[in-house]
């Protein structure tokens, strides 16, 4: 029963990231509540299934990698719940519910060694995994661009020169819009591009396949890309800054594009 519990704990995991991610990018009040509604569901869910789990194995202590892993994401969700209720803060619910999503929904499966049904589910989650890192850098380009075309158009305009062959860019609000919002999609499609991933790693090489430096970059990037998106949000950087930001993002992401060459498990061309 405690397989079922774990299941329904994955998926309000899932709809309170989404909540979380809205509430701070989008600053929309209503948002945050449902998010701290489903984080609390989720972690309900989640305690009953962890007990019934050890109560099962007579044991208080977690053994097999499932149970440490769900035991762990347990933790992570029941930090950023006390750090939400004492300082009234959301932000760290960007980090800690995706986390806690991707840590318990393998061992939701119930299997200690799971593998995909059929060829076609494994290749779906597969296309899911690159369409969303593909899509990742996309949304960066044009951040990044943006960005760029903003600073140019706002000299332009202190330096108040006549419209000429620039004449064709934007106004500075819309530009800026443009960069925050891809900036903030770019990171959605890394997050389902990294969680996808994540899920066909383990079905292929297990808990081994995270020894591998360049999927601990990868996730070292996402957090990076968190810290900056944040920033950018919260300080309201525009101009230069706002390039600098897109710029070391767009960077951090082409790392470990590159890193793929040094990669053992994990090239292209590989499985």
């Amino acid at each position: 029963m405690f397989l079922v519990w774990l299941r329904v704990a994955v998926i309000l995991y899932g709809l309170a990231s989404v909540a979380t991610l809205v509430a701070v990018f989008g600053n929309r009040p209503q948002w945050q509540r449902l998010s701290i509604s489903l984080a609390v569901a989720a972690w309900l869910f989640h305690g009953v299934s962890c007990t019934e789990m050890l109560a099962d194995a007579h044991r208080w202590m977690p053994a097999g990698m499932h149970e440490v892993q769900s035991m762990l994401a347990l933790l992570i969700a029941t930090a950023f719940l006390l750090i939400a209720w004492r300082y009234k803060t959301l932000s760290f619910g960007i980090f800690a519910l995706p986390l806690a999503l991707l840590l318990t929904v393998v061992p939701s499966l119930g299997l200690d060694k799971y593998a995909f049904k059929s060829p076609l589910i494994r290749s779906g989650w597969l296309f899911v995994h690159i369409t969303g890192l593909l899509a990742a850098y996309a949304a960066l380009i044009f951040s990044l661009t943006a960005s760029l075309l903003y600073l140019i158009q706002e000299r332009r305009l202190k330096n108040k020169r006549a419209p000429g062959f620039l004449n064709w860019l934007p106004p500075l609000e819309t530009m800026d819009q443009i960069a925050q919002t891809t900036l903030v999609l770019g990171f959605c499609g890394l997050t389902i591009g990294l969680f996808a991933g994540s899920l066909i790693a383990q079905e292929i090489y297990g808990a081994t396949y995270f020894a591998d430096p360049k999927i601990w970059l990868s996730f070292l990037m996402w957090g990076l890309y968190v810290v900056l998106l944040f920033v950018r949000r919260s300080r309201g950087l525009r101009g230069l800054r706002a390039v600098y930001v897109s710029s070391l993002v767009f960077l951090a992401m082409l790392s470990v594009w590159a890193a793929n060459v040094f990669s053992s498990v994990h090239r292209f061309g590989g499985p």
